[in-house]
C-alpha cells in the first residue's frame, strides 16, 4: 500500500509538473514579442533589433513532404548556429504540381500544413520569418496564373498579367488568399498566423513590375489598396511591398540611380503609403550590369545603397532592408573570392549604414540552401556546411550588427552614430575600402 502511495504520489508530481511546463510553454509564445518600428527603426521587446538574414524560398515546397523536412530543420540548425535571426520566404505556389493553391481558394491542405512546418520550426530555432503572398515572375505561379484563372473562369477583358493590379476578379483572388494564409491556424503550433510573433513580417509581392505603366502609378494604387486589406485582417505584424528598389515618376531626378530601365514602380511614392512600416531594395549588379567589371559592378552597388539609405532616412522615414542581393556561381569568370568580395562590401555598407544613425535594419542574401538540394541551385545558393569562408562572413555580419544593436541601446549612442557612414574602422570583419 505504502509503495502504490508512493509510486501514485510521483506520478502525480510527473503531472503536475508537465501541466507547470505546459503551462510555461504557452506564457513563453505569449512574451514572445512582435517585431515593430519606432521612426525609422526596427525594435524588438522596446530596444533596437538590427539582424543578419538569409533567402529560402523553397521552405513550404519542400516541407510539404513529410520525409523532407529535415532539409528545412538543417537550414534552420546552421542558419541558427550563424546566428542569422531573419529568414524571407514564399508562402504562395499557385498552380502548378505541387501547388498550395490548385485553383482561386482552393488548397491543399498538405502544402499549408508545409508551411505550418516552416514556421513552427523557425519558432523552434529564434528565426523570424517574412512570408511573401506572391510572385510577380511565373515561377510558382504568379501574376500570370491568376490571369489565366480568370480566363478559365470565361471572366472578360483579361488581356496580359499587367492586369492583376487593375481588375477587380484578380484582386478579389489575391484578397482571398492572403485572407486564407492571414487567419490560418497552425495546425502544429495552435496559434493562428496572425497571432504568431515568429512571423515579422508579410509582404505583399516579390518584386512588383509592371510593363503597362512605367510611371510605377498602377502598382501604387494596387499597393495602397492591398496593404489596408492586409492592415485590416493584421494590424499586429509589419509589412513591406518586396519591391526590388527602382525610382518612378513621383521623383523623375532619382531615375538616374536606375540600372538603366524601369520596372513600372516608385521607390518613393509606394513606401510613403502609410500602411507600408519599412522599406525594401533588392540587388542583382551580376544582372543588372551583366559584362561589366566587378569594380563597376560594386560602384553601382555603394550607389544603389547610399541613395535609397538617405530617402529611406530623409523621406520616408522607415526602415529599410537590402531583403535580396547575390553573386551567381554561374557568371563568366566566377570564382568563391569574388562572391565573399562582393558580400563583404555590402555587408561593410549595411553594417556602417546602421551605425550611421540608423534606417538599415539589416540585410537578406539570396539564398541558403541544405546539403542535396542540387536541383534548386539558382547559381547563388550557398550551403553553410560546405562554404566555410562565406558562412564565416555571414557569422561574422550577424555578430556585427548583433553587437551594434547593443551599442545603439547604450549610454554610447552618441559616439555610435558619429562615423561616416562608409567610414570602415569599427567593423568587426576588418574590411577596407574597395578601390
Amino acid at each position: 500500500m505504502a509503495y502504490f502511495s508512493r509510486a501514485f504520489f510521483a506520478l502525480l508530481c510527473l503531472l503536475l509538473l508537465a501541466v507547470v511546463t505546459e503551462a510555461r510553454n504557452i506564457e513563453n509564445t505569449k512574451n514572445v514579442d512582435f517585431v515593430r518600428t519606432r521612426g525609422a527603426h526596427f525594435v524588438l521587446n522596446g530596444s533596437p533589433f538590427l539582424f543578419n538574414g538569409f533567402n529560402s524560398y523553397w521552405l513550404m515546397h519542400v516541407a510539404a513532404e513529410p520525409t523532407e523536412r529535415y532539409k528545412v530543420s538543417e537550414v534552420f540548425k546552421e542558419a541558427s548556429a550563424a546566428s542569422l535571426s531573419v529568414c524571407r520566404t514564399w508562402a504562395f505556389i499557385d498552380g502548378g504540381d505541387t501547388a498550395l493553391q490548385i485553383s482561386p481558394g482552393v488548397y491543399d491542405e498538405r502544402v499549408l500544413q508545409g508551411l505550418d512546418f516552416v514556421i513552427s520550426e523557425a519558432r523552434k530555432y529564434g528565426i523570424r520569418l517574412i512570408l511573401s503572398f506572391v510572385n510577380n515572375y511565373k515561377d510558382f505561379g504568379g501574376r500570370s496564373q491568376y490571369a489565366q484563372w480568370a480566363k478559365n473562369a470565361g471572366i472578360q477583358n483579361i488581356n496580359n498579367e499587367d492586369d492583376f493590379y487593375t481588375h477587380p476578379v484578380l484582386k478579389d483572388y489575391y484578397k482571398n488568399h492572403v485572407k486564407k494564409i492571414v487567419t490560418r491556424v497552425n495546425t502544429m503550433t495552435r496559434i493562428a498566423y496572425r497571432d504568431d510573433s515568429t512571423i515579422m513580417a508579410w509582404e505583399l509581392m516579390n518584386e512588383p513590375r509592371c510593363n503597362a505603366d512605367y510611371s510605377g502609378k498602377t502598382v501604387n494604387g494596387w499597393v495602397q489598396e492591398m496593404a489596408s486589406f492586409v492592415k485590416s485582417l493584421d494590424k499586429k505584424h509589419l509589412l513591406e511591398i518586396g519591391m526590388e528598389g527602382f525610382y518612378g515618376d513621383s521623383m523623375p531626378e532619382k531615375k538616374q540611380v536606375n540600372p538603366g530601365f524601369q520596372v513600372g514602380t516608385d521607390f518613393i511614392s509606394s513606401h510613403l503609403v502609410k500602411e507600408i512600416d519599412f522599406a525594401t531594395i533588392h540587388a542583382y549588379t551580376d544582372q543588372w550590369l551583366s559584362g561589366q567589371s566587378d569594380d563597376a559592378q560594386a560602384t553601382f552597388m555603394q550607389r544603389w545603397m547610399i541613395s535609397h539609405w538617405q530617402d529611406s532616412r530623409t523621406i520616408l522615414k522607415k526602415p529599410l532592408i537590402l531583403a535580396e542581393f547575390g553573386k551567381s556561381s554561374k557568371d563568366p569568370g566566377y570564382n568563391q573570392n569574388a562572391r565573399d568580395t562582393f558580400m563583404s562590401l555590402v555587408y561593410r555598407n549595411v553594417y556602417n549604414f546602421a551605425k550611421a544613425g540608423g534606417t538599415m535594419g539589416g540585410s537578406l542574401v539570396w539564398q541558403l540552401v541544405a546539403q542535396g538540394m542540387d536541383n534548386f541551385d539558382d547559381g547563388y545558393s550557398i550551403i553553410l556546411a560546405q562554404n566555410p569562408s562565406t558562412a564565416g562572413l555571414i557569422s561574422g555580419q550577424s555578430h556585427a550588427m548583433t553587437t551594434l544593436a547593443h551599442l545603439v541601446n547604450s549610454p554610447n549612442l552618441g559616439q555610435v552614430h558619429g562615423h561616416h557612414p562608409l567610414g570602415v574602422g569599427h567593423h568587426p570583419l576588418g574590411m577596407g575600402h574597395h578601390r
